[in-house]
């Protein structure tokens, strides 16, 4: 019954995502918070890196300032999102790290909302030279899972470059390296709140006009996609939302998000926040199970 649903939420959850002083051990980090299936922030866990000093835009123009990096460009800021009828995703532009900058910075003005955020590990394959400040790995993690990440990404963007609401199937941890950004987050025991719908995918492209047209994608299977933006939910198209019970959190400069496996996530983020993330694959486990069979339950579109 619902009733019990949010009962057994008020054990499960905390009210606000908890802060830990620093990494524990392996061990410990599995079963107070990978097993549970719980976010943390945890402070000072990666202190030692070079990139909390050096990572300024003089420094990157001189490091990475002619390499060619991969950059999402939108009208709004809104990559990989719902747009009407459409699931929209941005146009992937290649363009070196210094002109990106120039826009940052705001020595070049741009019509478009610029976001690298290109996840198939783009530190390690398209920016290999910042390796060399910060870890490929994080070594407790990588004890407690018994595993590797499968992807190490580099993220840096405008203010107006917003992550719409989703969820992953890996065990993430979100190291900010300067700014802050600012999650909203859902268990995945609210699935049943969740509205997802189906959607013709499309892409967006830049006219010479400077504005923007939305292609769709050619003999493209339909996206299941969450259409909310919990920022300012619909209720009345959507009234399960109201069950629904986000925690919300920034994290800032040195602070590291434990972000678990199946959460629901929506991300904003401070002008030029510079961060670098770690996916480490979920163990496909009875837990998997369970959230497969409340997601059955639901009736709903299937989401992915």
């Amino acid at each position: 019954c619902l009733k019990c649903v949010l009962n057994s939420l008020e054990l499960y959850l905390n009210e606000s995502v908890p802060y830990l002083d620093g990494p524990v051990s392996p061990l410990q980090f599995y079963r107070d918070w990978i097993g549970p299936n719980k976010p943390c922030i945890i402070r000072n866990a990666f202190s030692d890196w070079p990139a909390l000093s050096k990572w300024n835009p003089a420094y990157l123009r001189e490091t990475v300032g002619s390499k060619v990096i991969s950059v999402a460009v939108t009208p709004n800021g809104y990559a990989d999102a719902v747009n009407g009828d459409r699931f929209v995703m941005p146009e992937e532009r290649q363009m070196t790290f210094s002109s990106l900058l120039d826009i940052i910075e705001g020595k070049v003005k741009s019509s478009g909302v610029f976001y690298v955020q290109k996840q198939c590990s783009n530190l390690t394959e398209e920016l290999p030279q910042l390796t060399e400040d910060v870890q490929t790995h994080i070594p407790w993690m990588s004890e407690a899972l018994g595993k590797l990440p499968d992807a190490v990404n580099f993220w840096i963007g405008e203010e107006n470059a917003v992550t719409s609401m989703h969820k992953d199937h890996y065990e993430n941890l979100y190291c900010v390296i300067s700014g802050e950004k600012r999650f909203i987050l859902i268990p995945p025991t609210d699935r049943p709140f969740i509205p997802y719908e189906l959607y013709q995918p499309a892409t967006y492209k830049q006219k010479q006009d400077d504005s923007f047209e939305i292609v769709d994608e050619e003999d493209s299977e339909k996206v299941p996609w969450i259409p909310l933006d919990p920022l300012n939910p619909d209720l009345d198209r959507y009234p399960s939302y109201r069950l629904a019970r986000p925690l919300y959190c920034t994290v800032k400069a040195g602070e590291m998000l434990y972000l678990p496996s199946l959460w629901f996530h929506h991300v904003r983020q401070s002008h030029g926040c510079i961060a670098v993330n770690f996916w480490y694959d979920m163990d496909y486990d009875i837990k998997y199970n369970y959230f497969q069979l409340v997601e059955s339950l639901t009736g709903a579109v299937g989401s992915v």
